[in-house]
């Protein structure tokens, strides 16, 4: 038998106000799109900016639906869409904020595991780490420098 050990190294700011200036204007705007998100039944409302490798900004928020397994998280709404409209272009940072409209998110919120399967994808395919910003309302900010500190051990298309 033998053991792994698995080391994730991340990067904490006190506060979006300490972040370097394009993240903190990417991360403004994932905080004004979490604000429209659809999120009726969990109250818990994400948004996500992707910054581009061509300058374009890429916004999403989590949508709901009765229907709960037909609902999308935020970061795959950005992700989906960025692949869509412009497919040849790498994600150079993702900038995802959190909010309960029942009680306040100090936290930083991390992608959920599906998000993290798909972010894995999109960073495997440009074969360049996005580098990957959470916070919750407020409070503090965690950068990751690649998805692969989320989610170590991860699956994509070499196992097929």
């Amino acid at each position: 038998m033998k053991e792994i050990n698995i080391k994730t190294t991340f990067t904490v700011f006190a506060s979006a106000s300490e972040l370097p200036q394009d993240v903190q204007d990417l991360m403004q705007q994932a905080v004004d799109i979490r604000k429209k998100a659809y999120a009726p039944y969990s109250k818990f409302r994400v948004g996500t900016a992707l910054l581009l490798d061509n300058g374009k900004i890429v916004l999403g928020s989590n949508q709901e639906n009765a229907a709960y397994p037909s609902g999308l998280c935020a970061e795959r709404v950005a992700i989906f869409q960025s692949g869509a409209i412009y497919p040849e272009a790498k994600i150079l940072k993702l900038a995802v904020t959190a909010a309960s409209d029942t009680n306040t998110t100090l936290s930083p919120i991390p992608p959920c595991g599906a998000c993290r399967q798909s972010i894995s994808e999109y960073e495997f395919k440009q074969d360049t780490p996005i580098e990957i910003y959470f916070m919750g309302e407020r409070g503090e900010v965690y950068k990751s420098d690649s998805i692969t500190n989320l989610l170590p051990l991860s699956f994509d298309k070499k196992f097929l």
